[in-house]
């Protein structure tokens, strides 16, 4: 008997979760910006900084970027209503307020 996961991770993160990992993730300026800011911040406020730059990273690393940028500068990015959502939400029996 194994132990496995009801859900699988499909890959790793491309950023590791760590100060060195998103530095090596952001370039130039951002970088700088980056290390002033967790220099800079207090004990308790250093894992927002990581959490805020490492979502930044994971965006500047995502393969799909320049499609979806492209795509929504061109109008053919593929929306759906409010209501739609909603209605999907719903039907997952997830919150909608």
């Amino acid at each position: 008997m194994s132990a496995q996961s009801i859900h699988p991770h499909a890959e790793p993160d491309r950023v590791p979760r760590n100060a060195e990992g998103i530095a090596a993730s952001i370039e130039g300026e951002r970088r700088m910006e980056f290390y002033r800011e967790l220099l800079a911040a207090a004990p308790e406020d250093a894992e927002g900084v990581l959490r805020r730059w490492w979502c930044e990273a994971m965006l500047d690393t995502d393969p799909a970027c320049g499609r979806v940028s492209e795509a929504a500068l061109n109008g053919t990015l593929p929306t759906k209503s409010v209501a739609a959502a909603i209605a999907r939400r719903q039907a997952a029996g997830l919150p909608v307020e």
